[in-house]
């Protein structure tokens, strides 16, 4: 091998991809990694992507047109946006409270924002109905003001809200913990308040990690089913989600139709991360020129 081939990138040496890394196991762990993601990812994602065509075109077509079913896509979708994109303030809110103070029971409220990851979904569902019922200790006070919470959308946007607040959170933390506080000080010091400290020094930082705890909490909202049927009163063209509409049409045997629904699910998913991913990449690059 001539000195020219060493200095060449190691895809290109010899005219053949080979192995970019001098640790052993590469082969292996490369045919685990394709066959897992295969079996449990593109496998599944191909048979929903085939079942609706059983339809045909026109088909499927009506059956994404249906009122019933364009009301739940857009309720499932919108709600989800609106609770994520509510979550990204009160996440890194929480967050810094977390990250920046010292105070009596930190430790049980840091605790405390992991418990929608371990709660089961229906039990969160159901306390979540429980208080926000007409008759519930929030529920009450505010039908009183005119405000219905459970059984309409905004008992949705209140699930979502719930199920969603860890993502954002457990993202952002990290990168608070790990930013300098010294570049803080810093501008302190060159004259800047407090808030051009955190507009021009702390946010830039924390944007990636922000949307990304928002794209997290935005795809758990999307698909969220146990913690949402209970309190959202699941009535057709008002409160009716898309995954409930779904395993209507299961229930129905019709299979095709429930792919259907399916198939503009995950088209809609991708396409919004896509768009995500695609923030990130303007973000980053915007932030090396």
């Amino acid at each position: 091998m001539t000195i020219a081939t060493l200095a060449e990138p190691p895809s290109k040496v010899r005219g053949r991809w080979v192995q970019p890394s001098i640790l052993p196991g590469f082969r292996l762990a490369m045919g685990w990694t394709l066959t897992y993601l295969g079996l449990l990812v593109v496998l599944p994602l191909t048979a929903l992507i085939l079942r609706p065509w059983e339809l045909g075109a026109s088909g499927v077509w009506e059956t994404l047109t249906e009122p019933r079913v364009l009301s739940a896509l857009r309720l499932s979708f919108g709600v989800a946006a609106l609770a994520a994109l509510a979550n990204v303030p009160l996440g890194l809110l929480v967050a810094w409270t977390l990250t920046r103070y010292e105070f009596p029971g930190r430790r049980v409220i840091d605790a405390f924002v992991d418990l929608p990851f371990a709660l089961p979904t229906a039990v969160a569902g159901i306390a979540l109905t429980a208080i926000y019922a007409p008759t519930g200790l929030l529920g009450e006070p505010l039908a009183r003001l005119g405000i219905k919470t459970a059984y309409s959308p905004l008992g949705i946007f209140i699930a979502l809200v719930f199920i969603g607040l860890p993502f954002v959170v457990r993202t952002v933390q990290p990168v608070l913990q790990d930013l300098d506080v010294e570049v803080e000080e810093a501008a302190q010091t060159l004259g800047a308040t407090n808030l051009q400290r955190f507009r021009m020094v702390v946010l830039p930082a924390l944007l990636p990690s922000l949307i990304s705890g928002f794209s997290l909490a935005f795809a758990r909202a999307v698909g969220e089913y146990g913690s949402v049927i209970f309190i959202a009163g699941n009535m057709p063209l008002k409160s009716e989600i898309a995954p409930l509409l779904i395993v209507i049409k299961l229930e129905q045997y019709d299979y095709a139709g429930a792919a259907a629904v399916g198939l503009a699910m995950l088209t809609i998913s991708f396409g919004a991360l896509l768009a995500v991913n695609a923030l990130q990449v303007f973000l980053a690059r915007r932030g090396r020129a």
